[in-house]
């Protein structure tokens, strides 16, 4: 998941959020390892946060957890720490 949030009180509420499901790659990007039930509570609490006329979230899906998705996932530069955690980035 990758956001972009227009009120400083606003990203620090989703960022906290983000927190419990998933590990920050970067600042406003995070891989999250979701289950069918989970995607649906991480969009209900981001749904309840964010103003949808100004705040932007963006999803994507990269597949089952034993897929390819940490192959689809390209750094230049410094990689963040490796983590057992992999699949989704939302």
């Amino acid at each position: 998941m990758s956001y972009d949030i227009m009120d400083q009180k606003r990203l620090q509420r989703v960022h906290k959020t983000m927190k419990g499901f998933g590990e920050s790659i970067h600042y406003s990007v995070f891989r999250c390892d979701l289950t069918p039930k989970g995607r649906v509570e991480l969009i209900a609490a981001l749904t309840e946060l964010i103003k949808h006329d100004e705040d932007r979230v963006m999803i994507i899906d990269l597949g089952p957890v034993d897929g390819r998705a940490r192959d689809r996932i390209e750094f230049l530069g410094v990689r963040p720490a490796e983590s057992e955690h992999r699949a989704l980035i939302i």
